[in-house]
C-alpha cells in the first residue's frame, strides 16, 4: 500500500505542475477578439488548402473561408492544391468551383511529386500552392479546418498590430465518436502546454513547437525561411517551419483561436492512430526521450489515479478496510477531481465539453501507446503511412 501511495502522490504532484501550465497558457495564448469594425488597409491574402483524399472534409472546408469573409477578389483568393488524391476530392471541387462560380476559388490538380528528391505530407502540395499565389499574406489551413465569421480579417489585423511573421492559431476542437473524445482533448491539451513552456516562447533558443491546421506568415517570412521546400522531407513540416523562423530571428506568436476556426482531425479510431502515430515523435524531432517521457506523463496524470482508486476499492471491499485506505482513496480522489477540473478548463479553451472526462484512465493510456508506437513506426517504417500513402524515410 506504501508504494501505491507513494505513486499516487507522484501522479498527483505532476498533474498539478501539469493544471498549472495549462492554466497559464490559457491566459496567456488568449483568444484574439473578433473586431466587428475593421478598417485597416492590407494588400491581398492568398490561403493554400492541400488535399489529399478530403471528399469528407474540403467541400465544407472551402464553403467556411468564402461564406465568411467580406474580403473582394482583389484582396483574397483561396487555392485549393489536389495533391494527387485517390478519392472524389478533385471532382467535389470542381463541381463546387462550377457551383459557388466565385473568382476568389481556384482549383490546382496537383503534379506527381519530384523523383530526384524526398517531399514528405503535404510539402509538395503547400509549394505548388504558394508559387501560384501573389498575396503578401500566406495562410496554410488544412482541409479539415472550418473558419468562423472574419476570421481572416481578424487574424491579418493581429499581425499586422503584432508584427507578426508566423502566426499559429489553434482552433476549436470537434469530437463526435468515443475515439476522438477519449485522445483528442489529451493531445490539445499537452499542445496547449507544450506551447507555452518557456523556452519555446523564448526568441533566443532553437526549441519551438507549431500546429499546421492554421498558420499563418508573412509572404516576406515564408520565403526568407525558404518556404516548404526548406523542409521538403519532414513529416512534422509544422514544427520545422516554426523553427526555422525562430532561427532567422522572426517573430512566431501561438493564440488559441477557438473563436476563429474549429477542426475535427479524425473520424475513427483508425484514422486517429494512423495520424498521430505519424507525427507525435517526428514533430518532437525524433527524440526517444520526449516520448518515454510524454508516455509516463500521460500514464501518470489519467490513468494512475483511477488504476489506484479501483485497487484499494477492490482490496477494500474483498477483503478489509483500513485507515491508509480511506487515505488513499482521498488522495485518487483529489488527483480525479483535479482530473475534472483540467478538462473543463479544456472545454473552455477549445469550445468543445468535458464529455467522457470519467474514461481519463483509458485516454491516457492510448495516448502513451501512440507516443511509443510512434517511434517503432517512424524508425522502421513498419505501418508508417497517411492514408494509406507509405512515408519513406528520408535518405
Amino acid at each position: 500500500m506504501i508504494i501505491l501511495i507513494i505513486i499516487l502522490c507522484i501522479s498527483l504532484i505532476n498533474l498539478i505542475v501539469y493544471l498549472t501550465y495549462f492554466r497559464r497558457a490559457t491566459v496567456e495564448m488568449h483568444l484574439y477578439p473578433i473586431n466587428n469594425s475593421l478598417n485597416f488597409i492590407f494588400s491581398k491574402v492568398s490561403v493554400i488548402i492541400p488535399a489529399y483524399n478530403e471528399a469528407d472534409n474540403i467541400r465544407s472546408c472551402v464553403i467556411s473561408i468564402l461564406k465568411n469573409t467580406t474580403l473582394s477578389a482583389d484582396k483574397l483568393e483561396v487555392w485549393v492544391v489536389d495533391d494527387q488524391s485517390t478519392d472524389d476530392t478533385l471532382n467535389i471541387l470542381n463541381n463546387l468551383k462550377e457551383e459557388l462560380n466565385d473568382s476568389r476559388l481556384k482549383i490546382l490538380p496537383g503534379l506527381p511529386r519530384p523523383v530526384e528528391d524526398v517531399w514528405m505530407g503535404k510539402n509538395w502540395a503547400c509549394t505548388q500552392g504558394a508559387e501560384q499565389t501573389n498575396g503578401e499574406f500566406l495562410l496554410f489551413l488544412d482541409a479539415d479546418v472550418q473558419l468562423k465569421a472574419k476570421a481572416i480579417e481578424t487574424a491579418i489585423q493581429l499581425v499586422e498590430l503584432e508584427q507578426i511573421d508566423l502566426l499559429n492559431c489553434i482552433p476549436a476542437l470537434i469530437c463526435e465518436c468515443l475515439a476522438e473524445w477519449l485522445v483528442q482533448p489529451l493531445i490539445f491539451i499537452n499542445l496547449l502546454v507544450s506551447l507555452n513552456f518557456k523556452v519555446v516562447k523564448d526568441p533566443s533558443t532553437q526549441t519551438t513547437f507549431a500546429a499546421g491546421p492554421f498558420l499563418l506568415f508573412r509572404r516576406s517570412a515564408y520565403e526568407a525561411v525558404g518556404g516548404h521546400r526548406a523542409v521538403a522531407n519532414k513529416v512534422a513540416e509544422d514544427v520545422a517551419l516554426a523553427r526555422l523562423i525562430k532561427h532567422k530571428s522572426l517573430k512566431l506568436q501561438h493564440i488559441l483561436g477557438s473563436n476563429l476556426a474549429q477542426i475535427r482531425m479524425y473520424r475513427s479510431w483508425a484514422a486517429l492512430w494512423e495520424g498521430w502515430t505519424k507525427v507525435l515523435y517526428s514533430g518532437a524531432q525524433r527524440s526517444v526521450l520526449l516520448m518515454i517521457c510524454l508516455a509516463l506523463l500521460m500514464l501518470s496524470i489519467y490513468s494512475i489515479p483511477w488504476l489506484v482508486l479501483l485497487i484499494v476499492l477492490g482490496k477494500s471491499l474483498l477483503i478489509s478496510w483500513q485507515a491508509i485506505d480511506l487515505f488513499t482513496i482521498g488522495l485518487a480522489l483529489i488527483a480525479i477531481c483535479l482530473q475534472y477540473n483540467l478538462r473543463t478548463l479544456a472545454a473552455q479553451a477549445f469550445y468543445t465539453s468535458p464529455k467522457y472526462w470519467w474514461l481519463h484512465c483509458l485516454g491516457g493510456l492510448l495516448v502513451a501507446i501512440m507516443a511509443i508506437a510512434s517511434v517503432i513506426k517512424t524508425e522502421t517504417g513498419w505501418g508508417w503511412t497517411w492514408r494509406g500513402r507509405l512515408l519513406k524515410q528520408p535518405s
